[in-house]
């Protein structure tokens, strides 16, 4: 039995743990919305492995202090383990968020990409989901080898698109790009803090709106914790994916989880 079958995500289980958060256009925000998940599941004391899928844009690299070395791109196209590339961020949680950012000059990236590096990182996803009560990946749009290595590890995949014109537009191309691979998105956002000027209530077919965020700089994230309509549309993400509670209770933390997550 392999590791994922024996934490209870063979086909048909009730039980998830691993989630792509895969843009639909450049600047959706996936990065954030990882964080912000990974915080919120940290709030509630389950260890949160983030691996960074997004090697040309390297966003996650900016939340996460000290060196990066080695980084994602090295771990796949190298012989360096998970356990050496994981930086743990330094929130105030019972739970810890470890994250495998990229960080590469282009010749490595460009080895990264590489359907062997690709084989690596669904690899990597196996062993974090081996050692952490959750794992998020935080996935480009699908276009090329990596992206698509890391929507068929995950057990869960969740779009996330601007809150605007162009998001709107390209969503429908996302969710026909998941089913060209056999996946159906479990949870569409629509990002209203997306980098695009996204602006709340453009898109019409979102399962979830996130609203925007008085944390601005990655410095200031995560804000889940501030409460909030923020903190809420992160659950109810949360919810449609991973099977938590769809609202946060009054002190903060997601409720109760399903059975996988079971406090």
């Amino acid at each position: 039995m392999s590791e994922r079958e024996s934490w209870g995500r063979a086909t048909g289980s009730d039980e998830a743990t691993t989630l792509a958060l895969v843009g639909t256009v450049g600047g959706a925000g996936t990065t954030r919305l990882a964080i912000e998940c990974a915080a919120a599941l940290a709030s509630e004391g389950r260890d949160v492995a983030v691996l960074d899928a997004a090697y040309a844009t390297q966003g996650l690299a900016d939340h996460c202090p000290g060196r990066i070395d080695p980084d994602v791109t090295t771990c796949v196209t190298g012989n360096r383990s998970l356990d050496a590339g994981l930086v743990t961020l330094p929130l105030d949680t019972s739970g810890r968020v470890a994250c495998l950012p990229a960080y590469a000059p282009f010749e490595r990236l460009a080895r990264a990409k590489t359907p062997e590096a690709a084989q690596r990182l669904e690899g990597l996803v196996d062993t974090a989901a081996g050692r952490f009560d959750a794992v998020l990946l935080d996935v480009p749009p699908v276009a090329a080898n990596q992206a698509v290595a890391a929507v068929t590890a995950a057990d869960r995949v969740a779009l996330v698109t601007p809150d605007s014109r162009r998001g709107a537009d390209a969503l429908p191309r996302a969710a026909d790009r998941l089913r060209d691979l056999g996946e159906v998105p479990d949870c569409e956002v629509a990002n209203a803090g997306a980098s695009d000027g996204a602006t709340e209530g453009t898109v019409q077919r979102a399962d979830v709106t996130l609203p925007t965020s008085a944390a601005t700089t990655p410095d200031a994230a995560p804000a889940y914790g501030d409460g909030g309509a923020f903190t809420a549309a992160v659950a109810r993400v949360l919810a449609a994916t991973l099977g938590v509670a769809p609202e946060p209770t009054d002190d903060g933390g997601l409720g109760d989880y399903v059975p996988g997550f079971s406090r």
